[in-house]
């Protein structure tokens, strides 16, 4: 018989993933189950007023504080434990190459040195991190290190907003990166669990689209475009004659006349199929690859309907809608349909709760 003591098991502790997005607080969390497996046992997302978050920043802390509250009240759970992430923009990496067998206080003096050179900032106004990430790919007595820096304020602001909501911050993770965690779960999914594939994940969220090629795990290519949901938004507002938050909440329920369909929706996702093609010949030209296996449609845009089927026609390539739940049970709070259309928009979301299960 096993006990699981949360006291002697940081593992059994509870943790929300909580994704401050542009244009919403989505919060996922997850329990183990058995070997390997997860239960999503509960999920929200909450539409943030429009310009509470600009750029990756947040602007107004006290709206996106509130904002958390609301959130975490509705996912009714008693865990106040949460990890957070920052827009990749926000934060510099760096792999370095040091000598192995190191105690973590020579590590430390290392990594702050490598740093000195290559950040833009005084240290004391960076928050520095690093990971080690294994044995050197050159040498088996060097290891490789990933170092992350961001500037103080950045950490700070998504500290703030979750303990004025009542919530404790115990990770600070990097988006790109919570992305890639889930996108682990949704490659496993694929033929032959995608094994030597060249894969596009290209996230649409409400401002920007991002595009990160990908073969077994390891980055190829990254590219950002400003191309994204708010354009529908806007559109929707200005046809209806609806403010911007009106026209989200509609776009977002499905409860729009009879013609959206066919005059905003299907232009919109014709764009973005043309958008995610412009993308991937950036792909071909800047690199030596020219053909890619799969792509994985994720953000609040890959689940209009018939997106994946425009951009499949357009781009002759196999494509699928983001799902890191689909190898999931599910508690019973969690709507199976409900989840099925918001799967694509909690990636970030999905990584970050991912991070209790870390060694």
């Amino acid at each position: 018989m096993q006990l699981d003591f949360s006291i002697f098991n940081p593992k059994a502790r509870a943790l929300i993933g909580l994704d401050i997005s542009s244009s919403a607080v989505k919060m996922v969390e997850l329990a183990g189950n058995g070997k390997d497996g997860y239960r999503v046992e509960r999920y929200t997302i909450e539409v943030l007023p429009k310009d509470v978050v600009s750029d990756g920043n947040i602007v107004n802390l006290e709206a996106a504080a509130e904002s958390v509250k609301r959130a975490w009240k509705r996912l009714a759970t008693s865990a106040r434990d949460v990890a957070l992430a920052l827009p990749a923009a926000a934060v510099i990496t760096k792999k370095i190459i040091v000598p192995a067998g190191q105690r973590e206080e020579e590590l430390e003096f290392l990594v702050e040195s490598e740093a000195n050179q290559y950040i833009p900032f005084a240290l004391d106004e960076v928050n520095l991190d690093f990971q080690v990430l294994g044995l050197a790919p050159s040498s088996p007595d060097e290891i490789e290190v990933l170092i992350a820096a961001s500037r103080k304020e950045k950490v700070e602001d998504r500290v703030a907003v979750a303990e004025a909501a009542g919530l404790k911050a115990l990770v600070m993770d990097v988006e790109s990166y919570a992305v890639l965690s889930a996108f682990e779960l949704i490659e496993k999914q694929l033929p032959d669990g995608g094994k030597g594939k060249i894969i596009a994940l290209v996230d649409v969220g409400a401002n920007v689209m991002n595009l990160t090629v990908l073969r077994n795990g390891q980055q190829l290519y990254a590219r950002e475009q400003a191309f994204g949901g708010n354009q529908l938004t806007q559109d929707v507002a200005r046809q209806y004659g609806m403010s911007f938050e009106e026209a989200e909440a509609a776009k977002r329920s499905n409860n729009l006349p009879d013609n959206y369909e066919a005059e905003l929706q299907r232009p919109f996702v014709e764009g973005m199929a043309l958008e995610v093609s412009r993308a991937l010949q950036f792909f071909f030209t800047s690199t030596q690859f020219n053909q890619v296996d799969h792509i994985v449609l994720a953000g609040g845009c890959a689940v209009i309907p018939g997106a994946d089927e425009v951009v499949a026609s357009r781009t002759q390539i196999n494509t699928v809608v983001a799902n890191p739940f689909a190898d999931m049970l599910l508690s019973d709070r969690v709507r199976a349909k409900s989840l099925l259309a918001d799967a694509s928009s909690l990636m970030v979301a999905c990584g970050l709760a991912l991070r209790r299960f870390d060694e």
